[in-house]
Parts: structure tokens; C-alpha cells; sequence
């Protein structure tokens, strides 16, 4: 009995150490939201170099400078030109080739989302490189200006793994880091950035009855809460990296990632707006099973921006395309739309992309679109989807009734 119970007590031990030690690792990857310093606002001691900018910074608290840095602050002029600042009172510009870079700690095998605000200088065109390590990185075109604002708010995500980074006592840490891959003939053109968080992905569980995952978009990258812009999601083609889980932007501009407090949003708290025609376009591959009849369903609508009429989704389903114009009953914003199909293979394409190039009515220049939401794909039953099927059902089942009366008579 000693011994058992001697046995129990270290069985209970070792629940507890496993557990703190659960809960050390836990803590030791960086939590979702900014990253230290994303805004840029804290100063180092002693200020920058001057009272206007902080050009040839050597410093900036949270950040590694690799070349030419320049501090800018709101309502800064250059020439005739007020420099763009998204957030706040500081933002950084990069120089030719150069860049800033932080460590963040992660958790190896996981996906994360990098939120962060970006400007063009000047009207030539300018681009970011933005990566970790040498294992993921991505050019985001600034060239495409999708607001007024001069700025947009981008994601971009990436797999936390061995060649991300170096490994250290606190788990994983991965090097961030954002670059100017130009050499502009102009120096003082470059990009801006500002605002930058982090969030964890997560792939949320498929539905039994729904082959879509992540079909309500509800899970995917760090918003600020003062975001009225949304999250533009440039092009990526990796499912499994993606800054909008289980889906992919297969296209060369960018879709809008929105959110409730700032957009009408069809059903939860977050949706898609598509934007630019047919260079805007969302796709996902779903499992289904071959020579089987499906039915895919989703809710469109408007996002409540101002976005001149009209609406319409072009929606792809295996070899199946409808385009659905909004057409909304009464003072309601957004309609159900569905396409059947039969399956041809174990996976079959389902994208969304706007019929329109549509922009908003209060400045004509934002590019804007139809929402899409609670997309799912359902399969039919062969009984229902077989015509007359019902009907000779129920005929059926009322001879046999007759039949058992006529008996009894």
C-alpha cells in the first residue's frame, strides 16, 4: 500500500512540474497585439538627432536598424508634401536597401499573422519586403493605393520553424523584418511603416456537415480596434500560411479583411470585402467525394462604406459559375446566394471574386466591393436531389396507408 501510494504521489508530482512547465513555454511565446515599439512611439534617451526627424537614427528602442533609417513625424514636410504617419506621432522611413528588424518568440509549428501600416513616399514605385529569417518573405506593391487615407494596413503570415530563427532557453525566436529592396533614384523616397502586431494563427475545425473551413473568416489576422480601414491580404497561394486560415488570395491586388465595428458584416464579427474585379479573388479546396451532388451556400451584401452600386459576386463551385447581383429585400444588407454542383474529384475549388471595380461614393477613389460571409458547402441527399424522388416517396407510403384502411374495412 506504501509503495502504491508513494507511487500516486509521484504520478501527481509529475502532472504538476509537466504543467508548469506548460505554462512557462505558454508564456514564453510572444502574445497576440503590438509588438514592442510597433508604433514607434517611444524615444530613446536623448531623442533623435534633430527636432524634425530622426534621420541616420542609430536607435530606435525594440528595433535592430540594418542601413539608412529616417524617424518622421505627423504632419512632417518634404518639398511640398506632408509625409504620411498611419498611427500616432512617429513613423519609420526606410532607405535604399535598408531596414528594422526585431525578435519576436514563437512557438515552433506554428503559424503566425504580422499586421502592419504601410505608405508610399513618393509616386514612383515602391515595395516592402517583409520576412523572417530566410525561410518566408513576401514583396507587398505599394504602389496601389487602396484608400484616400495614403496609407493601407496589410497581413502576411508565416510557419514559426527551425530555419525561422535560433533557438534559445525560452523556446523559439524568430527574427521580423521589414526592408526597403529599392534603390530609388530619388533618397529620400521609401517606405513608411507603422502600427505593427502579431497574432497566432489557428485553423478552426471543419463542421461535419460543412466541407468549408473557416467559412464565417472569423479566425484570422490582428486588428487594431481604431483599424477603420480593415486588413488588406495581399497575394499568397500557401494555404498553409496564410494570414486568412484555410484560404487562399490568388490574385494580384489584394482583398479586404473587415470587421463589425467599422463595416456592416454579414453574420459575426468579421467578413471579406472583394475589391478590384477580377484581381481580387478568394479560393479554397474542400474535401468532397466524387459524383456526389453539393450545394454551395453564402451570404452577400454591402459593407456599409459608401461603395457605389452595383454589387455583384462571381461564385465558382468545381465547373459551376453564377454571378449574383445584391439585390437586398427592403432595407436589408446583405441576401443568401447558393450554386449546386457535382463533384468531380476528392477536392473541388470554391472562389469568390467581384464582377465590379467599384469604388466609394464620398471620394471616388477608395477601391471597395461586395462583402461575402458564412460560406459554406453542404452535401444533398440523393433522395431529395433525384427528380420526382419525394413525390414517389410520398405516393407510396399513401398506397400503402389506402391499402391498410381498404384491409381493416
Amino acid at each position: 500500500m506504501d509503495r502504491l501510494a508513494g507511487n500516486r504521489r509521484m504520478c501527481v508530482l509529475l502532472c504538476f512540474v509537466m504543467l508548469l512547465a506548460s505554462f512557462q513555454w505558454a508564456s514564453s511565446a510572444i502574445e497576440d497585439g503590438p509588438l514592442e515599439n510597433g508604433d514607434f512611439e517611444a524615444i530613446p534617451p536623448g531623442g533623435y538627432p534633430s527636432v524634425g526627424t530622426g534621420e541616420g537614427a542609430a536607435t530606435i528602442p525594440g528595433w535592430e536598424i540594418n542601413g539608412t533609417i529616417e524617424v518622421v513625424r505627423s504632419g512632417q514636410r518634404q518639398g511640398g508634401m506632408i509625409l504620411i504617419v498611419p498611427q500616432g506621432e512617429h513613423a519609420v522611413r526606410l532607405g535604399n536597401e535598408a531596414g528594422v528588424s526585431q525578435d519576436v518568440a514563437v512557438e515552433k509549428g506554428s503559424a503566425y499573422a504580422v499586421t502592419f501600416s504601410a505608405a508610399r513616399t513618393c509616386a514612383q514605385l515602391e515595395s516592402l519586403d517583409v520576412s523572417v529569417a530566410a525561410a518566408s518573405s513576401q514583396t507587398v506593391d505599394l504602389q496601389t493605393l487602396y484608400s484616400v487615407e495614403g496609407w493601407d494596413t496589410y497581413a502576411w503570415a508565416f510557419l514559426a520553424g527551425s530555419s525561422a530563427g535560433h533557438d534559445g532557453d525560452d523556446g523559439e525566436t524568430a527574427k521580423l523584418a521589414f526592408r526597403n529592396p529599392g534603390m530609388e533614384e530619388d533618397p529620400t523616397c521609401g517606405p513608411i511603416i507603422d502600427n505593427i502586431a502579431i497574432k497566432k494563427l489557428f485553423v478552426p475545425d471543419r463542421a461535419e456537415d460543412n466541407a468549408v473551413i473557416n467559412g464565417d473568416f472569423e479566425e484570422g489576422p490582428w486588428m487594431f480596434k481604431n483599424a477603420t480601414l480593415g486588413v488588406l491580404l495581399p497575394t499568397n497561394l500557401d494555404e498553409e500560411t496564410s494570414s486568412l486560415p484555410g484560404w487562399i488570395v490568388e490574385s494580384n491586388r489584394a482583398v479586404r479583411y473587415v470587421d463589425s465595428d467599422h463595416y456592416t458584416v454579414p453574420q459575426g464579427k468579421r467578413a471579406i470585402e472583394l475589391l478590384s474585379g477580377k484581381e481580387g479573388i478568394i479560393s479554397q479546396m474542400v474535401e468532397t467525394k466524387p459524383n456526389k451532388q453539393y450545394t454551395l451556400v453564402f451570404t452577400m451584401g454591402s459593407a456599409g462604406d459608401s461603395c457605389q452600386s452595383p454589387l455583384a459576386v462571381m461564385a465558382f463551385a468545381g465547373d459551376q459559375a453564377e454571378n449574383f447581383h445584391f439585390a437586398p429585400l427592403g432595407n436589408a444588407t446583405s441576401m443568401a446566394a447558393n450554386v449546386s454542383f457535382t463533384a468531380k474529384a476528392e477536392r473541388t475549388r470554391v472562389a469568390f471574386y467581384s464582377v465590379y471595380y467599384n469604388t466609394r461614393g464620398d471620394d471616388h477613389s477608395s477601391l471597395c466591393g461586395p462583402v461575402v460571409d458564412d460560406i459554406k458547402v453542404l452535401g444533398i441527399s440523393m433522395a431529395a436531389s433525384r427528380p420526382g424522388g419525394l413525390s414517389l416517396a410520398i405516393m407510396g407510403m399513401m398506397m400503402v396507408v389506402v391499402s391498410i384502411m381498404a384491409m381493416g374495412i
